[in-house]
């Protein structure tokens, strides 16, 4: 896909707006997500250009950050949109993803399900899957002063999305509770074959982790 003008300027603005954002979550990540996202569009037949815009869009303010607060990141995106006038049914396509995309203990509120929301979706899960998602994992865990592993704490696998959005846990056991979860969230063909491997490799990162935990290796 070309970049048009609202895309250039979607990328210009979030940027600008991630400057100094924790790095799991920074521009860097956008910019993987949007390459994923449209990935998946072409091949499976989305509309590239609403992907793109809520690819790009998609984390302009994460909860995480901001408080807990959901509606912060549509509500700017939202506004954003309208200042660089995007058309209004590309405006309303973009707002209903944000609207519904992300993981929150797995309890998506997906309500207008679209092969654009599918697209956008999975690219940010994917995302957090492999040595990609490895990496940001212990970022995001060293930012919040996490615990490595504690053998004594076990995954909550079934937490509220309350307890999901309050954090705290250990890095390892986050890998039960959302990474290792996500390859049977992905919904697109083309999303599927890209989190079999990256899921495999996650699998063999514990193992090796485990072993090396205990001194075996």
């Amino acid at each position: 896909m070309q970049k048009n003008k609202f895309v250039a300027q979607s990328i210009a603005f979030v940027k600008n707006e991630l400057t100094d954002a924790e790095a799991g979550h920074d521009y860097f990540h956008i910019e993987r997500v949007y390459k994923i996202a449209l990935k998946i569009a072409q091949n499976e037949g989305a509309n590239q250009e609403v992907v793109a815009l809520a690819a790009l869009l998609h984390d302009i303010a994460d909860y995480k950050f901001h408080e807990g607060d959901e509606s912060l990141g549509v509500k700017k995106a939202s506004e954003f949109l309208a200042s660089i006038n995007t058309p209004q049914h590309t405006h309303e396509a973009v707002i209903s993803i944000l609207e519904q995309i992300g993981f929150k203990g797995g309890h998506q509120q997906v309500t207008q399900p679209s092969l654009e929301l599918q697209a956008v979706q999975d690219a940010d899960f994917l995302d957090a899957m492999g040595a990609i998602g490895i990496a940001r994992t212990f970022n995001y865990g060293g930012f919040k002063n996490n615990l490595i592993y504690d053998p004594s704490i076990s995954p909550n696998l079934s937490m509220s999305k309350e307890m999901y959005k309050k954090g705290g846990g250990t890095t390892i056991n986050h890998f039960y509770e959302k990474l290792l979860r996500l390859k049977d969230k992905i919904q697109t063909p083309t999303g599927k074959k890209m989190a079999q491997k990256r899921h495999e490799f996650m699998q063999q990162y514990l193992s090796q982790f485990f072993l090396e935990w205990e001194g075996k290796v």
